[in-house]
């Protein structure tokens, strides 16, 4: 068998996939592959070409290259390949590590006392989870799982952007930003429950931003709205547009 033809094999089988499945993969027919693996054909380039960047290999590792008998080193590759590309490690903050965190959210030695987890769609930037408390972000439950990339100037985050924000007075909240307000270095935190009313931070009290990417809850909690607090909202709205009817009229 040429060298080829039995790295097909050998890849195949490596990878755990029946010959329909990897001709599917090489958009061939199984037939094709078949006779590939049994030395009855040669492998076409454009085939060859489609295995090299399937497995991160070059046509002379596939034409000259005994795969089968240097399958530790061409494994060593592939983990080596899988740390380059590893998920980045998130820092977990979680409720009780809040005070802490206030006060050692700059001491690299500190971050690296925090537990840490990954996700696979995170593989760079600087991230960093919160664990939420509390009914203001509504129907985002309490004790969620706030992952937020780092935002280093305010100017880079978009009005109704929702963000954890870590503060010297308001310690860490997680709201949605209003920028642009009459009071000139001011954010407007906002809050998706409606009962809860917007407040102002000043640039200066502001110690780090990260903006939301991710929520993480359980599925198992279903969050309710309290049908009283929604009618007091709607009796709240119909007076103020009367008043401003009136003043119109």
């Amino acid at each position: 068998m040429s060298i080829a033809n039995k790295n097909l094999r050998y890849l195949r089988k490596l990878r755990g996939w029946t010959q329909d499945e990897f001709s599917a993969k090489l958009n061939i027919k199984r037939s094709l592959l078949g006779a590939y693996e049994e030395e009855r054909a040669e492998p076409r380039i454009d085939v060859l070409e489609i295995v090299c960047d399937m497995f991160k290999l070059t046509l002379d590792d596939l034409l000259r290259s005994d795969l089968s008998q240097q399958s530790d080193n061409y494994l060593a590759r592939r983990r080596a390949m899988k740390l380059t590309n590893a998920p980045a490690k998130i820092p977990f903050v979680p409720v009780k590590a809040a005070a802490g965190y206030l006060a050692g959210y700059g001491d690299h030695e500190f971050i690296d006392e925090l537990n840490t987890f990954t996700l696979p769609m995170v593989s760079g930037g600087n991230y960093r989870a919160f664990e939420i408390i509390g009914d203001s972000m509504l129907p985002t439950p309490s004790g969620s799982i706030i992952v937020g990339e780092k935002i280093d100037r305010v100017d880079d985050i978009k009005n109704n952007t929702a963000c954890v924000l870590v503060s010297r007075n308001e310690g860490i909240v997680y709201k949605r930003i209003q920028k642009g307000g009459k009071v000139k270095n001011k954010l407007t935190l906002v809050s998706d429950n409606p009962t809860f009313q917007p407040y102002t931070i000043n640039y200066g009290d502001i110690l780090e931003m990260w903006e939301a990417q991710f929520i993480i809850s359980k599925t198992n909690r279903a969050q309710t709205w309290n049908v009283n607090q929604l009618a007091n909202i709607v009796t709240d709205l119909q007076q103020q547009v009367a008043g401003m009817k009136k003043k119109l009229n």
